[in-house]
């Protein structure tokens, strides 16, 4: 499931690590969404070059530089999680991390959001099923 605290980390001077271990420490993320939004945030942070590129190349006409923070944030943890984390199946992240671009940027950011995603996994899918010798589910 997306995490809000990643997001918060684009609005201040904090990583995301840092806001989410302080929440952690405060007692109000523990358990399982503690471990999934650590290794979120690793992935992001590890990934974040090759996500970039990513956005890029699959979204022109948004540059990186001129998207608002809550949307260039969404969309890196999603990529992250559609295309490099088996945490939950491609298709359930792609709808978590839409809903939560609709829920906290509008709707024209769930339709960005659900392209560059949509776009990510079936490009995945396209190579695994490639690299594997096997045709795709489309």
């Amino acid at each position: 499931m997306p995490s809000r605290h990643s997001m918060k980390a684009e609005f201040g001077l904090r990583s995301a690590a840092e806001i989410l271990n302080r929440r952690a420490d405060a007692g109000e993320v523990e358990g399982e969404p503690l471990l999934i939004a650590r290794a979120l945030i690793e992935l992001v942070e590890e990934q974040r070059p090759g996500i970039d590129a990513a956005l890029v190349r699959l979204a022109p006409a948004f540059p990186l530089a001129t998207m608002t923070h809550i949307d260039r944030t969404i969309l890196r943890a999603g990529l992250a999680e559609v295309v490099h984390s088996r945490a939950a199946a491609p298709a359930e992240a792609l709808a978590a991390w839409t809903a939560l671009a609709r829920t906290y940027s509008g709707e024209p950011a769930r339709k960005l959001v659900s392209g560059v995603l949509g776009t990510a996994q079936r490009e995945g899918s396209t190579a695994s099923a490639e690299r594997d010798g096997g045709a795709t589910d489309e």
